[in-house]
Protein backbone atom coordinates (compact mmCIF):
# COMPACT_ATOMS: atom_id res chain seq x y z
CA UNK A 1 0.00 0.00 0.00
CA UNK A 2 1.09 3.60 -1.22
CA UNK A 3 2.07 5.83 2.10
CA UNK A 4 -1.00 7.34 3.63
CA UNK A 5 -3.41 4.76 2.32
CA UNK A 6 -3.55 2.24 5.18
CA UNK A 7 -6.95 3.54 6.90
CA UNK A 8 -7.39 0.52 9.31
CA UNK A 9 -7.32 1.26 13.32
CA UNK A 10 -4.48 0.61 14.99
CA UNK A 11 -3.87 -0.28 18.84
CA UNK A 12 -3.18 1.84 21.94
CA UNK A 13 -1.98 -0.02 25.02
CA UNK A 14 -3.64 1.12 28.02
CA UNK A 15 -2.47 0.27 31.59
CA UNK A 16 -6.02 -0.09 33.47
CA UNK A 17 -8.96 -2.14 32.35
CA UNK A 18 -11.90 -0.03 31.51
CA UNK A 19 -13.89 -1.34 34.92
CA UNK A 20 -11.12 -0.38 36.57
CA UNK A 21 -10.52 3.05 35.03
CA UNK A 22 -14.07 3.45 35.49
CA UNK A 23 -14.25 2.24 39.22
CA UNK A 24 -11.22 4.88 39.44
CA UNK A 25 -12.97 7.75 38.18
CA UNK A 26 -16.58 7.11 40.24
CA UNK A 27 -14.25 6.81 43.65
CA UNK A 28 -12.19 10.30 42.41
CA UNK A 29 -15.16 11.69 42.73
CA UNK A 30 -17.20 10.24 45.63
CA UNK A 31 -19.92 8.59 43.10
CA UNK A 32 -21.14 4.79 44.50
CA UNK A 33 -19.55 2.02 42.83
CA UNK A 34 -23.15 0.27 41.72
CA UNK A 35 -23.55 -2.91 40.53
CA UNK A 36 -25.87 -1.20 37.96
CA UNK A 37 -23.15 0.93 36.73
CA UNK A 38 -20.72 -2.00 36.48
CA UNK A 39 -22.82 -4.38 34.72
CA UNK A 40 -23.06 -1.73 32.17
CA UNK A 41 -19.58 -0.57 31.88
CA UNK A 42 -18.91 -4.83 31.53
CA UNK A 43 -21.63 -5.30 28.95
CA UNK A 44 -20.42 -2.35 26.68
CA UNK A 45 -16.61 -3.35 27.02
CA UNK A 46 -17.28 -6.54 25.66
CA UNK A 47 -18.37 -5.27 22.12
CA UNK A 48 -17.45 -2.45 20.04
CA UNK A 49 -20.83 -1.59 18.29
CA UNK A 50 -21.79 1.64 17.94
CA UNK A 51 -24.61 2.29 20.09
CA UNK A 52 -27.61 4.49 21.88
CA UNK A 53 -28.71 4.52 25.02
CA UNK A 54 -32.13 3.41 24.25
CA UNK A 55 -30.50 0.25 22.46
CA UNK A 56 -28.20 -0.02 25.71
CA UNK A 57 -31.09 -0.07 27.67
CA UNK A 58 -33.78 -2.49 25.87
CA UNK A 59 -30.33 -4.88 26.05
CA UNK A 60 -29.88 -4.69 29.13
CA UNK A 61 -33.71 -4.53 30.79
CA UNK A 62 -32.08 -1.68 32.32
CA UNK A 63 -34.37 1.93 33.57
CA UNK A 64 -33.01 4.28 30.63
CA UNK A 65 -32.40 7.14 33.51
CA UNK A 66 -30.17 4.45 35.12
CA UNK A 67 -28.65 3.71 31.61
CA UNK A 68 -28.14 7.82 30.53
CA UNK A 69 -26.77 8.66 34.06
CA UNK A 70 -23.63 5.77 33.57
CA UNK A 71 -23.12 6.85 29.70
CA UNK A 72 -22.61 10.25 30.90
CA UNK A 73 -20.00 8.98 33.56
CA UNK A 74 -18.42 6.47 31.33
CA UNK A 75 -17.94 9.74 29.01
CA UNK A 76 -16.37 11.99 31.25
CA UNK A 77 -14.26 9.15 32.38
CA UNK A 78 -12.72 8.59 28.90
CA UNK A 79 -13.90 5.24 28.61
CA UNK A 80 -16.62 6.47 25.68
CA UNK A 81 -16.96 9.05 23.29
CA UNK A 82 -20.58 10.89 22.69
CA UNK A 83 -21.07 11.77 18.95
CA UNK A 84 -24.06 13.36 17.21
CA UNK A 85 -25.65 11.64 14.20
CA UNK A 86 -28.57 13.83 12.57
CA UNK A 87 -30.46 14.21 15.94
CA UNK A 88 -29.20 11.04 17.53
CA UNK A 89 -26.76 10.56 20.49
CA UNK A 90 -24.17 7.99 19.52
CA UNK A 91 -21.71 6.44 22.05
CA UNK A 92 -18.46 4.51 20.86
CA UNK A 93 -15.38 2.98 23.10
CA UNK A 94 -12.73 6.19 23.02
CA UNK A 95 -10.46 3.93 26.13
CA UNK A 96 -8.14 1.67 24.42
CA UNK A 97 -9.03 2.97 20.54
CA UNK A 98 -6.88 5.22 18.59
CA UNK A 99 -8.33 8.37 16.94
CA UNK A 100 -9.92 7.28 13.97
CA UNK A 101 -13.08 9.18 11.38
CA UNK A 102 -16.38 7.86 10.49
CA UNK A 103 -18.25 7.80 7.20
CA UNK A 104 -22.12 7.53 8.20
CA UNK A 105 -24.45 6.25 5.38
CA UNK A 106 -27.74 8.42 5.32
CA UNK A 107 -29.98 5.57 4.05
CA UNK A 108 -29.47 2.67 6.83
CA UNK A 109 -27.66 4.63 9.38
CA UNK A 110 -24.03 2.75 8.89
CA UNK A 111 -20.98 4.01 10.53
CA UNK A 112 -17.78 2.72 8.89
CA UNK A 113 -14.19 4.10 10.95
CA UNK A 114 -11.52 4.44 8.80
CA UNK A 115 -8.42 6.22 10.31
CA UNK A 116 -5.87 8.35 8.42
CA UNK A 117 -2.57 9.82 8.83
CA UNK A 118 -3.15 12.36 6.12
CA UNK A 119 -6.30 13.33 7.88
CA UNK A 120 -3.74 13.79 11.06
CA UNK A 121 -1.27 15.44 9.22
CA UNK A 122 -3.49 18.09 7.95
CA UNK A 123 -4.98 18.95 11.36
CA UNK A 124 -1.66 19.21 13.24
CA UNK A 125 -0.17 21.60 10.02
CA UNK A 126 -3.30 23.45 10.48
CA UNK A 127 -2.73 23.76 14.32
CA UNK A 128 0.73 24.87 14.19
CA UNK A 129 -0.10 27.44 11.81
CA UNK A 130 -2.58 29.24 13.94
CA UNK A 131 -0.19 28.12 17.68
CA UNK A 132 -2.93 25.75 18.56
CA UNK A 133 -2.83 22.28 20.58
CA UNK A 134 -5.31 20.06 19.25
CA UNK A 135 -6.75 17.69 21.76
CA UNK A 136 -9.30 15.89 19.85
CA UNK A 137 -11.22 15.96 16.89
CA UNK A 138 -14.34 14.66 15.39
CA UNK A 139 -14.97 14.11 11.20
CA UNK A 140 -18.30 12.40 10.49
CA UNK A 141 -18.38 12.59 6.68
CA UNK A 142 -22.52 11.70 5.41
CA UNK A 143 -23.22 9.66 2.23
CA UNK A 144 -24.69 6.87 1.00
CA UNK A 145 -22.71 3.38 1.34
CA UNK A 146 -21.96 1.34 -1.64
CA UNK A 147 -24.68 -1.90 -0.23
CA UNK A 148 -27.37 0.74 0.11
CA UNK A 149 -26.10 2.74 -3.66
CA UNK A 150 -26.49 -0.89 -5.21
CA UNK A 151 -29.50 -2.36 -3.38
CA UNK A 152 -27.94 -4.70 -1.20
CA UNK A 153 -28.91 -3.53 1.79
CA UNK A 154 -31.76 -5.34 3.15
CA UNK A 155 -30.60 -6.29 6.78
CA UNK A 156 -28.97 -4.26 9.58
CA UNK A 157 -25.46 -4.08 9.59
CA UNK A 158 -23.67 -4.89 12.45
CA UNK A 159 -21.99 -1.70 12.60
CA UNK A 160 -25.06 0.61 12.72
CA UNK A 161 -26.45 2.86 15.62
Amino acid sequence: MAAGTDFSLGTVEVALTPQARFEEYLRARGKKITQSRLRIVEHVSRQHDHFDADKLAGELKASKATVYRALGDMVAAGLLRQMEIGRRKVYEHDYGYPQHEHLHCTACDKLIEFSSADLMQIRDAVSRQHQFRPQSHTLIISGICADCRSGRSKSRHQDRV
